[in-house]
């Protein structure tokens, strides 16, 4: 059940943060106005919090594992949001960057 937590909170996250990017993105080099901004910016802050929640108590492993969630989310939201067109290494890229979050995150430790 940690593992299916952990995973839905890095989606979360990936959301928020994603999704406060894009919108800061929209905001000022579409010049959608100051309030797609703003809100990107509420967004990018409540990614903050979400990583808080990830069982694992070691910021650097969880902040370096939510970047393999990143890498294919962000390739995921161009692809909705913006038509964006990934190509055969960007998918595998993606892959690779998945299987070392998973690896940094869930890997079996012994813990004494």
């Amino acid at each position: 059940m940690t593992v299916l937590r952990s995973a839905a909170l890095f989606l979360v996250a990936a959301l928020f943060e994603i999704g406060g990017a894009w919108l800061v993105w929209q905001g000022v080099r579409e010049h959608r106005g100051w309030l797609w901004a703003a809100g990107g910016v509420l967004a990018l802050g409540a990614y903050g919090f979400v990583a808080t929640f990830q069982p694992d108590a070691h910021f650097g492993r969880v902040l370096a594992a939510y970047g393999g969630v990143f890498v294919a989310g962000s390739l995921a939201w161009g692809m909705v949001a913006d038509g964006y067109r990934p190509d055969r290494w960007d998918v595998t890229g993606a892959l690779v960057c998945l299987a070392g979050m998973a690896l940094l995150l869930w890997a079996p430790r012994g813990h004494g």
